[in-house]
């Protein structure tokens, strides 16, 4: 399989963020993924030029899929990220919370499809070209 393009961000697990038996509480998935989309948005956003995908995006749909329980342990656990799908008016954000060492085990599987924002009209926009053209780039599998 080829991870090309694909964003990595490093999520630190927090005991409070565990359950019972210690596994990471189904609710805290969303939030980790929102912090890896956060960084992967602004980071590459800011570089590609394409700024205004920083703020204005509202979240249309998730989609979680658990794979394996996540046990609290020091190591931040891996998130890769990527653009799986873009359209006139959305584009579509797929995730995988994985270890890769030893070898690779995934604990969840996620989509996000976002629909940029315009606070100040207070309604949904298109994609801009500037947007699409940095989306593209950030486009994986």
């Amino acid at each position: 399989m080829d991870h090309h393009n694909r964003h990595v961000y490093h999520c630190p697990l927090r005991w409070g963020d565990m359950d019972a038996l210690g596994h990471v509480n189904n609710g805290r998935y969303v939030d980790y993924l929102q912090d890896a989309r956060v960084d992967f948005l602004f980071r590459t956003a800011k570089e590609l030029g394409a700024d205004t995908l920083e703020t204005g995006l509202l979240v249309a749909r998730h989609e979680v899929q658990y794979r394996a329980p996540l046990h609290f342990r020091a190591e931040p656990v891996r998130i890769e990220l990527w653009i799986s799908e873009i359209r006139a008016a959305s584009f579509t954000v797929d995730y995988e919370i994985l270890d890769a060492e030893p070898e690779r085990r995934t604990y969840v599987e996620a989509r996000t499809r976002l629909v940029p924002f315009d606070f100040k009209a207070n309604r949904l926009r298109r994609i801009t070209p500037e947007e699409r053209t940095a989306l593209e780039k950030l486009v994986g599998s």
